[in-house]
């Protein structure tokens, strides 16, 4: 008989461990003498008894739970379990190590902006950090009615949500629309919080949040890259100048037939304005240059040779040979 002494007996663990899982519910079976309780690193065991929490063990290792388990609970909480034909108990395996869930949205959150009706459309991806922080209100919310939860289940209801806060936290004070890259630390930190505060009736708690890029549509992030480029982040009229050259440079404009000509017509008489305008800029100054120069001075005039004898002069003002006055 020896032989079928722990037949029936069985061995509580996580079964069906996953790394994206939260939580697995051991449940609806007895435990009966010689059944033994594994806890692997990273997980803690809940007992659950009637609904209750009847104690957590968050200790790795292999455990007989009628001489290690059963005493202990019976100690802390009063309550004596018998094992004439077994009890029926359910544990909760929790899953205690931080969650990093990668994030991005789905659809341009268009953000309002001064002078663009529909908004800016952004995109953005990051990622976010989640673990569980508090048995008791998991159990109540989530393990109460699911056996299982997943780490999908948790970004589903954070990126339902995602797009408001984003919306929330970049138009707030006034960001610079053009540089939110800049911001994105703040932003973050915005979006931490109220995310926390949406799941912390859950159980768990949001440990971090992280932007990692914002995403323009094509038109405005070449625009952007081309201010870099010339290092002319907020002077639109120099811009607007250096894209007309490379409009009339490549032969290109924007539009096309008709439009596209008028355009190209319109920016060559603008430069054409724009060089006319230098050209008398220049003609002015040089005018100025020509007044302030000194007229040059007459002066008086050397006789080389005498004009009454022809003896040369060496610069007198009267003939050596004859005393002819020369000046």
């Amino acid at each position: 008989m020896a032989f079928f002494k722990n037949q029936f007996a069985n061995v509580v663990e996580w079964e069906e461990f996953r790394d994206d899982m939260i939580f697995w519910k051991w449940s609806n079976r007895e435990i009966k003498k010689g059944s033994k309780l594994i806890i692997r690193p990273g997980q803690d065991a809940i007992f659950l008894y009637n609904g209750k929490i009847e104690g957590i063990f968050k200790d790795e290792g292999d455990y007989n739970i009628e001489s290690e388990i059963i005493p202990f609970l019976s100690t802390l909480k009063g309550f004596k379990f018998g094992f004439n034909s077994g009890i029926r108990i359910e544990v909760l395996f929790v899953n205690t190590k931080e969650f990093t869930v990668k994030w991005g949205t789905k659809n341009a959150i268009n953000i309002p902006t001064p002078g663009m009706p529909g908004g800016m459309p952004i995109r953005a991806n990051g990622t976010f950090q989640f673990k569980v922080n508090d048995y008791v209100a998991l159990i109540d919310k989530i393990a109460g009615v699911k056996s299982s939860y997943f780490v999908d289940d948790v970004k589903i209801r954070i990126t339902a949500i995602l797009d408001q806060l984003l919306m929330r936290w970049i138009s707030k004070e006034g960001k610079d629309m053009f540089n939110l890259q800049a911001n994105a630390h703040e932003i973050a930190k915005g979006i931490k919080d109220d995310l926390d505060m949406e799941v912390i009736d859950d159980g768990l708690t949001i440990t971090g949040f992280t932007i990692m890029s914002f995403n323009y549509p094509k038109e405005i992030q070449d625009m952007i890259n081309k201010n870099a480029s010339f290092g002319m982040v907020g002077d639109m009229k120099k811009y607007q100048q250096v894209s007309i050259l490379d409009g009339m440079s490549s032969g290109k404009t924007s539009g096309g037939g008709a439009a596209s000509d008028v355009a190209g017509m319109m920016m060559g008489m603008n430069m054409a304005k724009e060089m006319i305008k230098n050209m008398e800029g220049d003609e002015k100054d040089g005018a100025k240059s020509v007044e302030q120069t000194p007229p040059p001075t007459d002066t008086a005039k050397k006789v080389n040779f005498c004009p009454n004898c022809g003896e040369k002069n060496t610069g007198t003002k009267f003939c050596p040979n004859c005393g002819y006055k020369l000046a």
